[in-house]
């Protein structure tokens, strides 16, 4: 079933009724039975849009059709052959291989692409296995100029930040140092990949391999990538007020990032 997209003029929110999402799986495992986004499993999902690289099992990247998909049109890409399971563990060669993925795909179907990862069951992933989407948008989600933040790092024409004004315990902001508007057609993409997996391992130091964690690509006047990790229960306050109650401030989340 196609789902329904409604949007809120009053608000501009908008909604996708997605009834056809009631079917999808919790988070599996390879000890639960197949994982579908594995080596020699191609089978068990939907025929692939993007097959990337060659190697052993015949391919790097593959990018499939979501079987439960919340948008008209929506695309997992999966993040190797190997049953890998944080974006932090992945090769740089992996990484670099998912961002020509989302660019070529952005490139190829055209729209408003959206690139996002999840990881973890909290964070809302239903599979293990590394992996991220891409979603088509009815409008273009844009990022305006980059917000103030406390610097960790520059590497690679890139800026590492933890947000002034963050949402919860190290959360962090990748961008480019010289102003661009478009990450998906950015040379900095795969480079600001390959420092988000080694913010990733280093998050996984500080809080736990198991921390669940969102992240994004905003293009826009400042493109960007945003990492959030999920330690923190968003509730009334942050919800309904849009103000946000962390426990970590940026300052010390910086400190502790220090020397990726």
């Amino acid at each position: 079933m196609t789902p329904d997209l409604r949007h809120d003029p009053r608000s501009g929110r908008w909604s996708a009724i997605a009834p056809g999402r009631r079917a999808r799986p919790g988070a599996v495992s390879p000890s639960d039975g197949a994982c579908p986004f594995c080596a020699g499993n191609e089978h068990l999902t939907p025929p692939e849009t993007l097959r990337l690289g060659a190697g052993p099992t015949g391919w790097d990247v593959r990018v499939v059709p979501n079987l439960y998909p919340a948008l008209e049109r929506q695309e997992v890409v999966i993040h190797g052959p190997a049953h890998i399971e944080s974006f932090g563990d992945l090769p740089n060669s992996t990484v670099a291989a998912v961002a020509e993925a989302w660019q070529r795909r952005a490139r190829d179907v055209g729209g408003n692409c959206f690139a996002f990862v999840n990881e973890g069951e909290a964070a809302g992933a239903s599979q293990h296995h590394s992996h991220s989407q891409l979603a088509w948008l009815p409008e273009a989600r844009s990022a305006g100029e980059l917000p103030p933040g406390v610097p960790v790092l520059e590497r690679d024409g890139l800026l590492l930040t933890c947000p002034s004004a963050g949402r919860s315990p190290y959360e962090l902001f990748i961008a480019p140092l010289e102003r661009e508007s478009s990450g998906l057609a950015s040379e900095l993409l795969a480079p600001a990949l390959v420092l988000l997996a080694a913010a990733i391992r280093r998050l996984h130091e500080r809080a736990g391999a198991d921390l669940p964690l969102n992240a994004w690509l905003l293009d826009g006047t400042h493109w960007r990538i945003e990492l959030l990790p999920r330690s923190t229960r968003f509730a009334g306050l942050e919800l309904g007020a849009n103000v946000y109650v962390t426990t970590l401030a940026p300052e010390d989340a910086a400190e502790a990032l220090q020397g990726l």
